[in-house]
């Protein structure tokens, strides 16, 4: 599936990916390739991005790695939205 992190500064990232955990309003969950349509609301929290990432070096500061191989974003808050194996986390 593909990915794009938004900020208010820039794309941080938009690539393919194989799975997505992102702090919800109601709890962290995941999204994988085919998951259902949804919106939501997240809060602060961590994104955790599985898969071989490519990050610009301008903005590799501002991830770091997980225990499993994930690549981690620290978020305060942002919406996510999943659509046709598109997810889009715009994150502040």
């Amino acid at each position: 599936m593909y990915l794009e992190i938004v900020s208010p500064e820039a794309t941080l990232f938009a690539g393919e990916v194989t799975s997505v955990t992102v702090p919800g309003v109601n709890g962290e969950f995941q999204m994988l390739e085919n998951h259902a349509p949804i919106v939501s609301l997240l809060q602060e929290g961590k994104v955790k991005v599985k898969g071989n990432l490519a990050i610009e070096e301008a903005f590799q500061s501002k991830f770091s790695k997980g225990n499993d191989g994930e690549t981690i974003l620290s978020i305060t808050s942002g919406t996510v939205e999943m659509k046709d194996n598109k997810v889009i986390v715009l994150a502040d």
